[in-house]
């Protein structure tokens, strides 16, 4: 029995292999993640009598490389929760030192204590892998956009208050918004109050049949008559010009990110085995299915229902002691955020849709109704949610499975 922990981190590993009776094959060494340190820890592994086991934390998205490289290499990986590793004792000491080197040492005795009940590490294909990766950098552009429009906003205070609430049409396909193109002509509340009337109204017309809105003169004299009651702080000059057409070329390329990538990770999700079945599937639409479909991964690596609930982090805790028994426990938290955020935006489009006929919109009514405070009733709906997720999906590949041996 070869032990090799790993503690992973940017741009370098350290590396420990150790047998039972606290035999020490190779001391604590840094790897270079470069290809020929690689190779060489690659040919070392190899060079072991007996069977040999790869152990490191799934932290962050450093150990995936590692990981990767190792596996290619016929080397058996696995991958555990940096919780669990944490909440490992691998010696009676009191002392705790946090150290790259104590780290693998710690890892590699873990190997061994749990040698029979580590897992292999199931490498993700290249479309799931790209498409979670996709998902992070839609999170992080969803962010910026946020910012931005925020920024965009109290500028307008400034210069034309209110004047984000005269539309409410939705994005184009690509990011624009007609409030967002509105105040880039009139960023300042004098562009429109410094015409007549029927000034204003024909070059809004104009403005509109431009840019491809729809036009409206009630809708144009309300905006007038609003205006004309405005107060603007900054004055109307090329400097608070400036400002504001900063800000809504910002917004606009930020917006712009976000729905090349809502598109692009919708046709890439398409090419998954389990895409019709998740699509269908109530609370899920063309954002929200692929951003599922990516924090999820490949379900058969899920042993159980449960596996899957817990890997959400939305798995119910218990507490327990003698006779007594906790009825509300809260739950873990202990799994993916990003998976939890998704799963809540699914029971919010469940809300707001009430989908008649529904297994987890009326559970979700049903501890509603019963006065169960919103997380309760939330969390308790993205478990069932996850539950029919995984049956369905796993039903659904099975039998595509068996068509093709058939």
């Amino acid at each position: 029995m070869n032990a090799v922990g790993i503690d992973v981190s940017k741009g370098k590993s350290t590396v420990t292999i150790r047998r039972p009776g606290d035999e020490v094959i190779l001391p604590p060494c840094d790897i270079r993640h470069t290809r020929s340190a690689i190779d060489a820890l690659i040919s070392e592994i190899k060079s072991l009598n007996g069977e040999t086991k790869v152990c490191m934390e799934c932290t962050g998205r450093y150990y995936e490389p590692m990981a990767t490289w190792l596996t290619d290499a016929g080397i058996f990986v696995s991958t555990v929760n940096p919780i669990l590793i944490k909440a490992y004792s691998d010696d009676d000491s009191i002392r705790a030192p946090k150290t790259d080197k104590a780290d693998s040492k710690k890892i590699a005795k873990y190997t061994l204590d749990r040698w029979a009940k580590l897992k292999q590490y199931g490498r993700m294909d290249e479309i799931r892998n790209q498409l979670k990766t996709m998902n992070r950098q839609f999170g992080f552009y969803m962010d910026q956009k946020t910012s931005m429009k925020n920024n965009l906003i109290a500028l307008l205070d400034q210069t034309f208050p209110g004047a984000n609430d005269f539309f409410d049409s939705p994005a184009r396909s690509d990011g624009s918004q007609k409030w967002v193109d509105f105040v880039y002509t009139y960023w300042h509340v004098d562009c429109v109050t410094g015409k007549t009337l029927d000034a204003f109204t024909d070059h809004y017309h104009k403005w509109c049949s431009r840019k491809g809105y729809n036009f409206s003169s009630a809708k144009a004299k309300a905006i007038y008559d609003v205006s004309k009651e405005l107060i603007a702080v900054f004055p109307k000059d090329d400097v608070t010009k400036m400002i504001v057409h900063q800000a809504v070329h910002l917004l606009n390329a930020a917006s712009q990110n976000v729905e090349m990538l809502r598109a692009k990770m919708d046709e890439s999700a398409s090419k998954l085995p389990e895409y019709p079945i998740v699509m269908n599937m109530n609370g899920v639409g063309s954002t929200l299915g692929p951003q599922l479909m990516a924090e999820i991964g490949d379900v058969m690596r899920f042993e159980k229902r449960g596996s899957l609930t817990a890997f959400a982090g939305v798995d119910p805790g218990k507490n327990e002691s003698g006779q007594y028994v906790q009825k509300s426990v809260r739950t873990s938290k202990k799994g993916s955020p990003n998976l939890r955020k998704t799963l809540f935006q699914i029971m919010d489009s469940l809300i707001q849709r009430a989908p008649a006929g529904d297994a987890v919109y009326d559970f979700m009514d049903k501890k509603r109704a019963q006065g169960k405070p919103y997380y309760v009733y939330m969390t308790a709906g993205a478990n069932k949610f996850l539950r029919i997720y995984y049956g369905r999906v796993k039903e659904y590949l099975e039998s595509l499975d068996a068509n093709q041996t058939e």
